[in-house]
């Protein structure tokens, strides 16, 4: 583990009740941030010794964490950060502009009066956000607009597949806000979605959300290609 990381582990050291399911989420947003490298091996004395947890609820993290796509769990050998495939990627995308896009027309008609106001108040922070330059911040607050639309859709199918999927896709849509310039689009093209939404006009949420997908795919690719 990277010294970075380690620190980092280190002022989220776990106290509460709950011990996989607070392991699970620090791990998460190391690897999701890239403070845990694709391909990085996840040593559990290491691990346990920095969260100050045992092994039970580390393996249990891990084993959350593999469900997600973001760990590879090897037998007698330590669990790894998972590698990107770009290849994956690219169709994961492809489904995932498919549920956004049919989350986005549904929620149209289906959101309720305070959902959109809740919605509205995101894109403001978000903006802000923006402008303030927070990377992590904004990438979360990203994530919890892009979930609002899809629980907006009132499909419990739709949510619990879109959930499913969306840990394998974290990493890349924060390794899109690489390209300052996609902040800017992005945060544009939520404000496209947010105002189609607002007038119940579900094709053209639908289409929106559907191009930012795929200009988040393309931010992407256009990082791998740099690297």
């Amino acid at each position: 583990m990277t010294t970075e990381g380690a620190a980092l582990l280190g002022r989220r050291r776990i106290t509460t009740p709950s011990l996989a399911e607070e392991a699970y989420e620090a791990l998460h947003d190391l690897i999701v941030h890239g403070r845990l490298a694709p391909g990085q091996r996840l040593v559990e004395p290491e691990l346990c010794e920095q969260l100050g947890i045992s092994r039970t609820p580390l393996r249990e993290a891990l084993k959350m964490l593999a469900n997600d796509g973001l760990v590879t769990l090897r037998r007698n050998r330590n669990a790894q950060v998972s590698l990107i495939d770009p290849q994956e990627l690219e169709h994961l995308f492809e489904v995932e502009a498919g549920l956004e896009s049919l989350a986005a027309t549904l929620a149209a008609e289906r959101m309720t009066a305070s959902e959109l106001k809740r919605l509205e108040k995101l894109q403001l922070r978000l903006e802000k956000l923006l402008d303030q330059g927070d990377r992590d911040a904004y990438f979360a607050l990203n994530q919890r607009i892009h979930a609002l639309i899809v629980s907006g859709a009132k499909n419990p199918v739709l949510e619990r597949t879109h959930r499913r999927l969306l840990g394998q896709l974290e990493r890349a849509r924060y390794l899109a806000l690489d390209q300052l310039g996609r902040w800017e689009q992005s945060t544009e093209e939520h404000r496209e979605i947010l105002e189609a939404l607002k007038a119940r006009d579900g094709e053209r949420a639908g289409r929106c959300l559907l191009a930012h997908i795929h200009h988040t795919g393309e931010a992407i690719a256009a990082v791998n290609r740099r690297d």
